[in-house]
């Protein structure tokens, strides 16, 4: 399977970092000042690279920018809108460990709890044990749990032109993912190493069900959604259609930049589940990040142990994982806190300063070129 298809789906952690993060402590005005003319300049450099379209909003206190570049429809023309959903692929996994952080802080588990405390029997085989992984090892991925999107069969099956194209409206679920991990060895022994596995995050969303007696997406639209009025967000399941107003989603589906373009707007994210399936907004995932690091959705306990990070050096020096959060040091000294997220026809990013000030989400509607890293630096980093 081609290394970008595989990245944007799993939403490779070198995509993710980079795209996922927050702002400096000087915030830049939000009309035209510091950082968003050079914003703009990023958004149309990943145009020129190949990007369908894109679409971006930075928020400041009160102070919103929003726009875009390119077009949201290759067959009309039609650009893209500022108010555009997306899928936001592993932005996800944010959400999941917001609410299992919820359910500690509640007293309805604990992240010291072993993955066979709520799911007996489910991640055993190939020297798999899930009675030696807590579930705070799911949400950092020092669990070694194998990555599901990894295995060459599936990656065929669910990534590649003729698996796409044949398979794109079946419906997968947790077990059947969780199942495809455990034919594979673990990654390494639990909490001796860190590896990014999308295994994790569907099993946290099977923990959430266990612990609540409702599917996660139910908790994430009951906590976080509606109390928030992230009215363009939404937890799709099976759905296979985007919401408007949207944009189309293209991919090369493992082709070369210079094979054909497919228009993948259309497909069932149950292959992601908890790991990335989710629709949002530029507008709503600033808001969502801003409430959450400023503590508005988790007590002082849980959100230091979400901030509470270990080092992934071996994806860029200085960069770290917490607890569904990426902390990343930008290339002028200034710490972020976010995640990105890809999966087919999609890469997206939101970010934020660890005190909510300063915030930016976007999307590109392609998953084969682009380089969201350098729409970050430009947006929080420019003079």
């Amino acid at each position: 399977m081609s290394a970008r298809v595989r990245t944007t789906l799993v939403a490779a952690i070198a995509v993710a970092v980079s795209a996922a993060l927050a702002a400096p402590a000087v915030a830049a005005p939000a009309t035209g000042g510091h950082g968003h003319e050079a914003t703009r300049r990023a958004m149309a450099a990943a145009v020129a690279d190949g990007v369908p379209g894109v679409t971006a909003t930075a928020r400041e206190g009160h102070r919103t920018w929003a726009r875009t570049a390119g077009v949201g429809d290759l067959r009309t023309g039609e650009p893209r809108s500022e108010r555009d959903r997306y899928r936001v692929g592993s932005i996800t996994k944010t959400f999941v460990a917001t609410v299992l952080l919820q359910l500690e802080a509640e007293g309805r588990l604990s992240l010291d709890d072993t993955v066979d405390d709520w799911l007996p029997g489910v991640v055993e085989g190939n020297g798999h044990d899930g009675g030696r992984i807590t579930l705070r090892q799911l949400l950092n991925h020092t669990s070694g749990v194998y990555n599901y999107t990894a295995d060459e069969e599936f990656g065929r099956t669910h990534f590649l032109k003729d698996g796409f194209l044949e398979h794109r409206y079946d419906t997968v679920t947790p077990r059947q993912l969780v199942a495809v991990a455990m034919t594979h060895k673990p990654d390494f022994e639990p909490g001796t190493d860190w590896n990014y596995s999308n295994t994790n995050y569907v099993l946290a969303g099977m923990v959430i069900e266990e612990a609540t007696g409702r599917p996660y997406g139910e908790e994430v639209r009951r906590r976080v959604i509606e109390p928030l009025k992230l009215r363009a967000t939404s937890v799709p399941g099976a759905r296979t259609w985007l919401p408007g107003p949207s944009s189309r989603a293209y991919s090369k589906l493992g082709g070369a930049a210079t094979a054909p373009t497919y228009d993948v707007t259309r497909f069932n994210p149950s292959i992601a589940g908890a790991a990335g399936e989710m629709v949002s907004s530029s507008a709503d995932l600033n808001r969502f990040y801003t409430a959450l690091l400023r503590g508005r959705l988790l007590p002082a306990e849980q959100l230091a142990e979400m901030t509470t990070t270990v080092p992934v050096d071996e994806v860029e020096e200085g960069a770290g994982y917490g607890l569904g959060l990426i902390k990343r040091e930008l290339d002028c000294g200034v710490t972020v806190w976010g995640h990105g997220g890809g999966i087919h026809g999609s890469t997206s990013e939101a970010v934020t300063t660890r005190d909510g000030r300063h915030a930016l989400a976007f999307n590109f509607n392609g998953d084969w070129s682009g380089d969201s890293g350098a729409v970050i630096e430009a947006e929080f980093c420019a003079e």
